[in-house]
């Protein structure tokens, strides 16, 4: 059984190593691929951002999945929210970024946001397809924006879904 809860203290350093080597990867993030835990933590868990956790019930110690959701933009917009998605790349396939992305969708609606945008889809990010199926859509595109290493300059979309 999968758990999505609040994320904890604690829980960074179980999402640190995944969300380095995602980002080491530099496949579908646009964060420098360097990025020291420090400022890692500042990017995924900021001031005002709800973390979330994906945990498998039997090893509940262990960190499968996480999201960040925040306000996108403030003032009369503030009711946009924005999350980043990671699992585990050794605990893909199970089901964990669905069970994750509709956690934070259902709760972003509850917390009072009225919608949900990425500023930043990678256009080859295997997880274009889960948003699309969970009814996002692209409302922008930018092209040549993201230097992705084997395939070169590639477009990033803007992602949108009322909540």
């Amino acid at each position: 059984m999968l758990t999505v809860r609040d994320a904890e203290e604690r829980d960074w350093d179980r999402i640190w190593p995944f969300w380095q080597r995602i980002v080491a990867a530099g496949e579908t993030y646009s964060w420098d691929r360097d990025t020291p835990k420090d400022a890692a933590r500042a990017l995924w868990m900021p001031p005002g951002a709800r973390v979330f956790v994906a945990v498998d019930d039997t090893e509940p110690d262990t960190v499968l999945g996480s999201a960040s959701v925040k306000r996108n933009y403030g003032g009369p917009a503030a009711h946009i929210a924005n999350a980043a998605f990671m699992v585990d790349p050794d605990r893909t396939g199970r089901g964990v970024g669905r069970r994750l992305a509709e956690h934070v969708l259902e709760q972003a609606a509850r917390d009072g946001y009225e919608a949900m945008v990425f500023n930043a889809v990678v256009e080859t990010n295997p997880a274009l397809a889960l948003w699309r199926s969970l009814g996002f859509t692209v409302v922008g595109t930018v092209p040549d924006a993201f230097d992705h290493p084997v395939r070169g300059r590639v477009a990033l979309h803007i992602m949108h879904r009322r909540l």
